[in-house]
Parts: structure tokens; C-alpha cells; sequence
């Protein structure tokens, strides 16, 4: 199976030659040909994306950073996974929203910050935020908080491009041989297209890693999807609210996909068997032997989605059992 290194690497790749095409479309219609000028343009968005990037988290979720006194329980927990997956211990910070998630983000794994939303302190049992943050700390492990935050921004670059030559470029031109500012919004509007399920694609697949590594790092696969099961019963409850419509725009890098949770709460609740409020071994034994398919409705909607189908991912949780 191909490593999810390779994958993000393939992305940030693809990302780049998007990135690289529309600069080079825009640099033509306006009479430039250096190489190496497009080349240093390119770089220069993808280093800004880089650099801005956890900033903009920062001020999007408003964000505090705590100390030790602040929440030892918590420190002490987050300490505990970063020895177990070797990794230098992240800054922790909290988020106000009661929207009940958390996240992590960071230039590097040496700059890693992992963030709990207010809403989920009160929400999960020890062994299910110990899971929840075993999963966090995975995505820095892995790197690929960096690959998503520097690829989330480039939809909205093309975005902002395609919008500006629509309607400030159109028919205007250095160069009467170069393509019109109606072809490059064309082109950039497909491009921001494209570029927006590349990014879903790989916030999905780094989903699934992330949840094998927190079991990897000690962590009960029931308790992680007893963990998924409340925060998807959580933002269900918050579904239409503004707490929830303010911190979507932030669902890439959440465990689950609040926009999706009144639709998967249905589908989970046949999960819990004793009705409990959670799931455990033998629910996820239970699920272990079923077969899991999805309507075309389904698949569309998570081909559209920041994150695998809820389902599909506890089924494969219950597979590490």
C-alpha cells in the first residue's frame, strides 16, 4: 500500500504544478516568458502559505495557549504520546467554541500545537480524550499538518484568481498573443475545482492514518470510536448554530466533518447496542463482521467531505481489535 508520505508528497507535487501553470497563463498574457520568474512566483505563494498558515488558525479559532498549572491532566497526557511517538512536546492551547473537537497544526513537528475545542473537555472519559489526542498527535508525527495547511489555501488563491481576471481581466492584455483574462479565469476556475478535491482527498486518507496511529500509540480502538461517536452526537446537537457555522471553516483539520454530522448520527446510533451513549469492544466486534456499503448519495457526499464517511472509518477501526 502506498505510504501516506508518498500521497502528500504527490499532492504538495500536483498542488505546485497547479500553482505553477496558472502563474505561467497569467505571466504570458502579460508578456513575460522567464522561467525562472514563474518559477520564483510559485515558490514564493507556497512559502507564504507555509508561513501564515498557523496564524490564520490561530486567529480563526482565537485560540489560548495554556501552561502546565493550567490543566495538568491534559499536559500530562499529551507528554505521555509525544514520548510514545517520539516526537518533541507540542505547544497546548484551547480553543472558546463549545463545539466539541480538536485539532492539531504547526509549520513543523518542532512548531507542533495541538488545540482542544472548550466544547469536548466536558464531552469524553480520559481514556476517550487520551484517544482523541493520541490521534492528533499522529498528524504531527506524520507531518501531514503541514502538507494540508499549506494545500488548503491554493483553492482559494485560484479562487481569488479566477474571480479577479473574470471581471477585472477580461479582453485586457500585455501580450496580443497570449491567452485573455476570460481563458485564465476559465482555467482557474477548473484548476480551484480540481484543487478542492485534491484537498479533500487528502484530508480523508490522513484521517484513517491518524486513527491507526493513536492505536499504535496504546490507545483502545473502542475508546477512539466511542470518542468519534460523541463528537459526532455533539455537533449534531450544535448543527445550524453560529458557534458551528463560524468553526467549519476550520473542518479540515478537525477529527470529524461537522457540516456531515446530523446525516451520520442515524447511521452510528444502530452502533451503540446497549444504548449507552458509547461504543465499545463488543459493538465494534459486532460491526467487525458486518459488511459496510454505501449509496451513491453516500459516496458522493464524502467525496465532497473533508473526512471519510463516519461508518467506513469506526468499521475500520474495529478491524484493530
Amino acid at each position: 500500500m502506498v505510504s501516506l508520505q508518498t500521497r502528500m508528497t504527490l499532492l504538495v507535487v500536483a498542488m505546485f504544478a497547479i500553482i505553477y501553470a496558472v502563474i505561467v497563463l497569467i505571466g504570458t498574457s502579460m508578456g513575460y516568458y522567464d522561467f525562472y520568474f514563474y518559477l520564483m512566483i510559485s515558490l514564493g505563494i507556497m512559502w507564504f502559505q507555509y508561513m501564515i498558515g498557523p496564524n490564520i488558525v490561530e486567529w480563526s479559532m482565537q485560540v489560548k495557549y495554556i501552561q502546565p498549572e493550567d490543566n495538568p491532566q491534559l499536559f500530562a497526557m499529551v507528554r505521555d504520546l509525544a514520548s510514545r511517538a517520539n516526537i518533541p512536546m507540542p505547544r497546548i492551547c484551547i480553543a472558546p467554541t463549545s463545539v466539541p473537537n480538536a485539532f492539531a497544526f504547526g509549520r513543523s513537528v518542532n512548531d507542533g500545537r495541538v488545540c482542544v475545542c472548550q466544547g469536548i473537555l466536558n464531552l469524553l472519559t480520559d481514556e476517550e480524550l487520551k484517544a482523541v489526542l493520541g490521534h492528533e498527535l499522529t498528524h504531527l508525527k506524520n507531518h501531514d499538518v503541514i502538507t494540508i495547511t499549506l494545500l488548503s489555501v491554493v483553492p482559494m488563491i485560484l479562487y481569488r484568481i479566477a474571480w479577479q481576471m473574470m471581471w477585472f481581466g477580461g479582453g485586457r492584455r500585455d501580450n496580443r498573443n497570449g491567452p485573455s483574462g476570460v481563458v485564465i479565469a476559465l482555467v482557474a476556475f477548473i484548476f480551484y475545482f480540481i484543487t478542492n478535491l485534491l484537498v479533500l482527498y487528502g484530508s480523508r486518507i490522513r484521517e484513517y492514518y491518524a486513527d491507526k496511529g493513536s492505536v499504535e500509540l496504546g490507545n483502545k480502538p473502542a475508546a477512539l470510536a466511542s470518542a468519534l461517536y460523541k463528537l459526532v452526537y455533539g455537533c449534531a446537537k450544535k448543527s445550524g448554530d453560529e458557534e458551528m457555522k463560524a468553526a467549519e471553516g476550520m473542518k479540515a483539520f478537525f477529527l470529524n466533518d461537522p457540516s456531515q454530522a446530523v446525516n451520520e448520527i442515524h447511521e452510528l446510533s444502530e452502533l451503540d447496542l446497549d444504548k449507552s451513549g458509547t461504543i465499545n469492544s463488543a459493538d465494534l466486534i459486532s460491526l467487525k463482521a458486518k459488511e459496510i456499503r454505501l449509496s451513491m448519495g453516500d459516496k458522493m457526499m464524502e467525496l465532497m467531505s473533508t473526512h471519510p464517511n463516519m461508518l467506513k472509518r469506526i468499521k475500520q477501526l474495529s478491524t484493530y481489535t
